[in-house]
């Protein structure tokens, strides 16, 4: 099936419209949990890195640089922190203890899925302010988001 110009546009205006509704969305929820978390904030970078070591666990220092688009000192630094939290903790590779690799704590899983339920209930009780039409065409984007989401992980 060939493009059509009409079907360039719309996918020129879904690709704005998602670049510009997604951060808003992204920052309402984190500034709702953050009132709601009853723990101290950590900040985006050490949030990323949770978030990958979570992920990801056993990752080196190396590799979670990489995929964070940091310098391995930074991440460095990032580690240290989170480690002084309780939140992270690194293990020496066996066969070569100049490399750690990173895991996250029950208490960095624990905090993790707390702020996660924060995020769900808060969309949750928006997504309850939408029509039933709205609700529903919300819900079978899903599939597709997640499809694009899962593209862009593979282009790297």
């Amino acid at each position: 099936m060939l493009d059509s110009p009409t079907s360039g546009r719309q996918n020129d205006h879904v690709a704005s419209v998602l670049v510009a509704v997604l951060p808003v969305l992204n920052r309402v929820l984190e500034r709702r949990v953050a009132l709601d978390f009853p723990h101290p904030t950590l900040s985006e970078g050490q949030l990323a890195l949770l978030r990958l070591v979570e992920e990801r666990a056993g990752i080196t220092v190396r590799d979670a640089a990489d995929a964070l688009l940091m310098k391995p000192n930074n991440v460095s630094a990032l580690v240290s922190q989170l480690a002084e939290l309780g939140l992270l903790e690194r293990r020496r590779d066996v066969a070569d203890k100049r490399v750690a690799h990173l895991h996250p704590t029950a208490l960095a899983a624990e905090r993790l899925a707390e702020a996660q339920g924060l995020k769900e209930a808060h969309m949750a009780r928006l997504l309850e302010t939408l029509t039933d039409g709205e609700q529903d065409a919300l819900g079978s984007a899903c599939g597709a988001l997640l499809a694009l989401t899962r593209r862009f992980y593979s282009a790297d």
